[in-house]
């Protein structure tokens, strides 16, 4: 099985079960060995008292888009602390974008940068994810 071949399978498994992406209207829009990029368009539910996209649904886009990226080789991985910095809103009615990609990944630990992007290509927001393996596998692998 080729590295890309396993991170897809790792994915559709993953994506079987994130009852709470889909809820929100992501979607996976490309995944590859330590990378994923998820988006979903700003509707009126992800407003907040601004009427800009409440900071909390770009913080889940991001750490979505950080969970597919680190679990991309059929070993199971879980957060271990995220950081965000808030640049620019996003806007109703636009689709936001967040590319997840491996900055280090050593024994158990994994270090990964997610830039949350607004549809005309401005930088919405910067995640930085910290990821720790447990045990346990997506699927089996013969």
């Amino acid at each position: 099985m080729t590295p890309q071949e396993r991170a897809e399978r790792s994915a559709a498994a993953m994506w079987a079960e994130d009852a709470a992406s889909k809820w929100l209207g992501m979607t996976l829009d490309a995944i590859a060995p330590g990378h994923a990029v998820m988006s979903f368009e700003v509707g009126p539910h992800h407003l907040n008292g601004h009427a800009i996209c409440h900071g909390g649904y770009i913080f889940t886009l991001a750490d979505s888009a950080f969970a597919f990226a680190c679990n991309s080789y059929n070993t199971l991985v879980v957060a271990q602390e995220n950081s965000i910095t808030y640049l620019s809103p996003g806007q109703p009615g636009e689709r936001l974008t967040a590319t997840a990609t491996e900055t280090a990944r050593t024994g158990r630990s994994g270090v990964y940068d997610v830039t949350v992007t607004g549809a005309d290509g401005r930088k919405v927001a910067v995640f930085r994810g910290l990821s720790r393996q447990i045990r346990g596998a997506h699927f089996k692998e013969t």
